[in-house]
């Protein structure tokens, strides 16, 4: 069979994002993953079912490092000699594409998940905006990941390739059968409450994500600090990433001694969390398409996100969500209240959530969407 190589910078990445379908797209084609090593490639090796190969990549720039993870994916190009090599993270992208087409790769396809350059400035954002252009030159095919990313790599003339966007956005769809409420039972979502200690008659705000600045972790921990409602609770599901993203020293200690906020760091199911909350906060400051939302969708839960990429995509104001703007703390605030305050509102949203994911998002028709537009470029080649 023909050969197919997916590349992350992480291993966290192919586990999360690409969950399924590298073992879907494996009964037609020789699949291989190629990502930094640890569990998490170990992880998608046996679950998958198919052949993995680490390089390391550093999400960071540092050029001597990744000057040697360049050798290193040239290598391994040369070696496998696959059709096509598709990137889904920056660095990874970068990276791959240079590597790719020194080594005579003849399809190479990057997806943009998301950009890094709108949020930075100067020196930085020039660096970052060149960085792109430069994969975009590497590559043959690009592919922004929905309409927004489409928006800003022609509004920044990061590529004048042609963009497609495969089905209606996002790297992996939902699988609406694992996402779905009523795959738990009220004696399962009451113990997990006690455990917790949170009351039947809680509100819960979740938020699932890394707890870093750039996912407007410090305004949503300082609004919740104002907001003075017992029966109100934050719930924060995710990791914290003190070395690349660290927040403020006063979040810190907000989230450790505020009683009605909990945090239950990563989990690695986080389906019963979505069970017991009722309504999703997101408050993020870029993204590509975010999976979170479209998952809190698929479980009923209405969602307030931010006006970006993606969120402002999966949700339409007032229909399954409310959309605020970034950074902004009143707005934050106000949302919140509507949702615990306007039942009538709430319901409406609530009652939407999950038919406005099933009819754009379905796992099943992303797979076969990628599958066909593979298809296409080989036959394309031929």
């Amino acid at each position: 069979m023909l050969k197919i190589i997916r590349v992350s910078t992480v291993p966290l990445s192919l586990n999360v994002l690409l969950k399924g379908q590298l073992a879907f797209l494996n009964k037609y084609f020789d699949i291989i993953a190629v990502s930094g090593k640890g569990k998490h490639l170990d992880i998608v090796k046996e679950r998958e079912k198919i052949k993995v190969v680490p390089v390391e990549m550093e999400r960071k720039i540092s050029l001597f490092k990744d000057f040697i993870s360049l050798v290193n994916l040239y290598k391994t190009f040369k070696k496998e000699k696959p059709e096509i090599i598709h990137s889904i993270t920056p660095k990874a992208g970068l990276l791959s594409m240079l590597a790719g087409k020194m080594a005579g790769v003849p399809i190479r396809m990057h997806t943009f998940t998301g950009l890094i350059f709108p949020t930075h400035t100067g020196a930085m954002q020039k660096l970052l905006i060149y960085m792109d252009r430069l994969l975009c030159m590497a590559a043959t095919h690009v592919y922004p990941e929905g309409k927004g990313v489409e928006s800003d790599l022609k509004t920044y003339k990061i590529t004048n390739k042609p963009l497609k966007i495969i089905a209606n956005g996002n790297v992996n769809g939902i699988d609406l059968q694992h996402y779905h409420i009523g795959s738990f039972t009220a004696d399962s979502n009451d113990n997990l409450r006690k455990e917790l200690n949170i009351d039947s008659k809680d509100f819960i705000f979740i938020f699932i994500g890394r707890l870093v600045k750039d996912k407007g972790i410090n305004e949503l921990v300082k609004v919740f600090s104002e907001y003075k409602r017992e029966n109100v609770k934050l719930l924060l599901v995710g990791p914290f990433e003190d070395d690349l993203d660290p927040l403020k020293k006063e979040t810190y200690v907000e989230i450790e001694n505020n009683s009605n906020i909990i945090c239950v760091g990563f989990q690695k199911d986080v389906r019963p969390y979505f069970a017991i909350s009722n309504a999703l906060v997101f408050p993020s400051y870029r993204e590509g398409f975010p999976n979170v939302v479209m998952q809190a969708g698929a479980m009923g839960l209405p969602a307030i996100v931010t006006d970006i990429n993606g969120c402002n995509e999966i949700i339409k104001n007032e229909e399954n969500g409310l959309i605020i703007q970034v950074k902004n703390e009143e707005e934050i605030k106000r949302a919140m209240e509507r949702m615990v305050n306007d039942q009538e509102l709430y319901l409406k949203m609530k009652g939407k959530a999950r038919q406005m994911i099933e009819d754009r998002y379905d796992q099943v028709f992303v797979w076969n969407e990628l599958l066909e537009e593979y298809n296409l470029l080989l036959a394309e080649r031929k």
